[in-house]
């Protein structure tokens, strides 16, 4: 029996500058993306409200149809989605985490536990959904962790570079199917693995 899927294609948004604007390198980025993503049956491109996400979201959906539905979803904005206790954080990442109070901390989950609500579930209906995502690391990061039923804290040490893909599929009844994580495939070599910190990449 064929069960209705919900495909989601996860990308971190564009390269952007120090103001969190898209620059050229980022435009560039997701266009490609764009162009990988134009063959697919795309309903819906859902963006975060940050002006990095929502800029990029208008400059990928040009390739895809130019007409897909590009909306906003709050639960796509950049956040914390669990602060580990001081048990399961490790000591480098201790300074990270310093000044995050238990009122931050919560809302930040709330955010995150709402994320999985909307998007992590198989499609209502009897059809297939596609829908592209363009969020931030942290949320990706959350998204991936959740699919493979991780400790709430193995978030930590999962990155996503600018318009990387990410693929989950969600149908009824069954886990999660991650198809790829952090692909960069369609990204020429200077423009792979922006949005890491500089070191060698393969």
């Amino acid at each position: 029996m064929l069960m209705a899927t919900r495909y989601l294609y996860i990308a971190r948004h564009g390269d952007a500058d120090a103001f969190g604007n898209l620059i050229d390198t980022g435009r560039e980025q997701v266009r490609l993306l764009g162009q990988r993503l134009a063959h697919l049956p795309i309903d819906a491109v859902w963006h975060s409200p940050l002006p990095r996400a929502a800029a990029s979201a208008r400059e990928l959906n040009i390739f895809i149809t130019g007409s897909a539905h590009v909306s906003e979803a709050a639960e796509l904005i950049d956040h914390v989605p669990y602060v580990p206790t001081p048990e399961e954080t490790p000591p480098s990442w201790v300074p990270f985490f310093d000044g995050y109070d238990t009122e931050e901390a919560a809302a930040g989950h709330r955010i995150a536990q709402n994320l999985i609500a909307r998007f992590a579930t198989a499609p209502e209906g009897d059809d297939d959904a596609h829908e592209v995502l363009i969020t931030h690391a942290y949320p990706i990061a959350w998204l991936i962790r959740h699919a493979l039923d991780a400790p709430a804290a193995r978030w930590l040490g999962l990155n996503s570079a600018n318009a990387a893909l990410t693929v989950i599929e969600n149908r009824p009844e069954l886990p999660p199917s991650i198809v790829m994580f952090n692909d960069m495939s369609h990204l020429r070599a200077d423009l792979q693995w922006t949005g890491f910190p500089k070191t060698l990449c393969p």
